[in-house]
């Protein structure tokens, strides 16, 4: 079974690094499979029942749903108010301003000019002071009206003034409106009766006042129309709440009851596209937020279609686990559905990816958890669950730490059990429900046998992608970096020498690689390796050679330069043949990338008067690919140079290494991978913290210091 399942994916691997399958397929295949298994969760739910017919079992709203019919006779009758009035304050002050003008009118035109027997006549009083008015004013007061004013005493004019202004003031402060009009000038007309003002000035008086009454409460249309909005707006719609009991058992079906289920779609009235479109657009939702992050994940070593292909089959395994779990519902246990193995897919992500993807897929998946497990719910997602489940997913990327051991798979679905425990405990006094001690046993049970199921089906399901895929993880690292391996004992036993130095390379480069972000790990077990090739002719490399002359002095220029140069070649060879990891061969067949072998293609230039092309004493390469194989090309170089110095200081170590690296940046080593200047920079000082530490000097004591201590 797993040889075939083995080749399966190998056949497919071989497709997708070919590029006959593409992207687009690959993100539809995700896409159709999470339409697929989320929609036996979302078809609505239909019933068979007829007008006048009594209910067998009770009947929830699957959706909150307004009742428009409802909602309208509501509001129709809040419309029905009565009409809204308005005081005008306004009004009396422009009144009391006319009479002001009259009679400031009225004691402007009777003021004599100069002379005591140049007054004027009651007609050129009248005419002068109907210019002095405003023109409704003039139009509304008779000559009549307007004599027995001009011909009043100035104590009688005073006296009609006052009590006028009075009068209209004490009116016109209270509401006046057209249907209490008259009551009000009726009355003004009954108090001012009683002076004691000539008949003429009295009637007079009384005139101007009355007609100095006029409305200030009118019907306002717009504060009328405005009131009736707000009461129609206060009318709250008439829900259908999702829970919401519509019939109950025994109930008989009548036509507002039908209206009811109809509007909450639990009647059989044929094909409704809407649920599933909405599902269409929710899996359209994720799959671009899926797009959006398997974009920023750049790995040379495997195409972007061959990750997203494993990205797929991981969403596949979680999704259909998630599937199964949510069957487990119909068992009639409390809090069964806890036991889904909710970390599975997340864990799988961090160990194969990174933590960022993993966390994006948790959101994916807590989404998905919903609607799987909305069957005892009446909304279309469990929100319960969809919590528990990115809970469940977050801790399990948090708690593998960042060296995604496999030791740690164990470790962190323990904790992520206590986690899923304390998520039940947290949704179990949020409903506030009262429950018994056994009901609250097994939801904690379940919580905690998720955490563990979440580990197990994660460390039976690594050995599937790592042994498809050529996937290397952190595990698969961690074993070929043992001392038992074949080809690191080969090392160690014919070449002692290249062991010691590849030891220390390794130490360099995973320092770098780490200062920079890069697989320090990768790095580390990369330079183990990087120098297997050596083990052909082990004597032909100086660190190999104890007590014995260097074989390259009686060989010429050229067989040396092949020899050398066939090392990084034999070695890839070497480690194909023993299926190590593609990176791991990478980074033996490019540490040296194109870099001329100086020291043979000079001597080589002695023995010839002609020019030799440098060509010719260069490493056939590939140049470095990645961060890491050019990390370990830089720290084989440094560690070899350094070792050959006597008693290097921190001075001379320092220009030594910047020298390599800057001769390595002129030739375009680095022209192939993604080292920024910067990240170089970081590289050269943690090199150069690593060999201070590795070659420091040691204490000389003074002459008579020493005798005293060997003493």
């Amino acid at each position: 079974m797993f040889s075939k399942i083995k080749s399966f994916l190998k056949h497919n691997l071989r497709l997708l690094e070919r590029g006959h399958i593409t992207k687009w397929s690959l993100y539809a295949v995700a896409a159709i499979i999470m339409y697929v298994t989320m929609l036996s969760n979302v078809i609505p739910e239909s019933l068979n029942i007829s007008l006048y017919s009594r209910a067998n079992h009770d009947i929830a709203s699957p959706i909150t749903i307004e009742n428009k019919k409802a909602t309208e006779e509501a509001r129709s009758k809040a419309a029905q108010i009565e009409g809204k009035y308005v005081y005008r304050d306004e009004v009396l002050q422009g009144q009391v301003d006319n009479l002001n003008d009259l009679f400031s009118g009225i004691e402007e035109v009777k003021k004599p000019e100069g002379n005591q027997n140049d007054s004027k006549t009651n007609v050129e009083q009248l005419k002068e002071l109907r210019t002095l008015l405003s023109a409704s004013m003039a139009e509304d007061i008779s000559d009549d009206t307007l004599r027995p004013l001009l011909e009043a005493e100035l104590t009688q004019m005073s006296l009609i003034k006052e009590l006028t202004l009075s009068e209209v003031m004490e009116v016109m402060t209270d509401k006046v409106s057209i249907d209490n009009l008259e009551q009000a000038q009726s009355d003004v007309e009954t108090r001012l009766s009683i002076t004691s003002l000539p008949k003429d000035q009295k009637q007079a008086m009384i005139t101007v006042a009355q007609q100095a009454i006029v409305p200030n409460y009118f019907l306002d249309p717009e504060l009328t129309e405005q009131s009736r909005q707000e009461a129609i707006e206060s009318v709250q719609p008439v829900m259908i709440r999702e829970g919401q009991i519509i019939v109950e058992e025994g109930m008989i079906i009548n036509r507002e009851v039908m209206d009811n289920l109809r509007l909450a779609g639990l009647l059989d009235d044929g094909f409704d596209p809407i649920p599933y479109i909405g599902l269409a657009l929710l899996v359209l939702l994720l799959t671009g937020y899926l797009y959006y992050f398997v974009q920023d994940l750049e790995d040379r070593i495997r195409t972007k279609n061959t990750n997203l292909f494993i990205i797929v089959l991981v969403f596949f395994s979680t999704l259909l686990v998630l599937k199964l779990s949510s069957l487990l519902g119909k068992i009639e246990l409390p809090g069964i559905a806890y036991i889904v193995p909710a970390a599975l897919g997340s864990m799988l992500i961090k160990m194969l990816f990174n933590e960022q993807i993993a966390i994006a897929s948790s959101l994916l998946f807590a989404v998905c958890a919903g609607v799987f497990f909305n069957g005892e719910i009446t909304g279309p997602m469990n929100a319960s669950l969809s919590f528990y489940v990115l809970m469940s997913s977050l801790s399990g990327v948090f708690f593998l730490g960042r060296r995604n051991l496999r030791s740690n798979i164990l470790k962190a679905g323990l904790l992520v059990s206590l986690i899923n425990m304390l998520a039940v405990a947290i949704l179990l006094m949020l409903k506030n429900g009262q429950y018994g001690g056994g009901e609250i046993g097994y939801h904690m049970i379940f919580a905690f046998l998720s955490g563990f199921l979440s580990s197990v089906l994660t460390l039976g399901l690594m050995p599937f992608f790592e042994a498809g895929f050529r996937i290397v993880s952190a595990t698969r690292l961690i074993e070929l970096s043992s001392p038992n391996h074949p080809l690191l004992r080969k090392i160690l036993v014919e070449t002692p020498g290249t062991y010691h130095h590849s030891v220390m390379v390794a130490n360099l480069s995973e320092a770098a690689c780490e200062a920079i972000g890069a697989n320090g790990l990768l790095a580390r077990v990369g330079a183990y390796y990087h120098d297997i090739g050596k083990t052909k002719r082990p004597h032909f490399f100086i660190e190999n050679q104890m007590n014995m002359e260097n074989p390259h002095d009686k060989i010429a220029p050229h067989l040396s330069k092949t020899i050398i140069i066939s090392h990084a070649t034999d070695g890839a060879e070497m480690l194909r043949k023993y299926r190590l990891p593609k990176e791991i061969v990478d980074i033996a067949e490019q540490h040296h990338g194109t870099t001329l072998l100086k020291y043979f293609y000079y001597k080589a230039l002695e023995f010839t008067d002609h020019g030799i092309p440098e060509t010719d004493f260069r490493y056939p390469g590939p140049k470095a690919q990645t961060k890491e194989a050019a990390v370990v090309g830089i720290a084989d170089c440094i560690e070899a140079a350094v070792r050959s110095m006597q008693k290097p200081s921190p001075d001379q170590i320092e220009t030594l290494v910047k020298k390599i690296i800057t001769e390595r940046l002129e030739d375009g080593q680095f022209d192939e991978c993604d080292l920024s200047i910067r990240e170089l920079d970081i590289v050269a000082k943690t090199i150069l913290e690593t060999l201070n530490g590795i070659f420091h000097s040691r204490i000389e004591y003074p002459t008579e210091l020493k005798k005293k201590v060997t003493s």
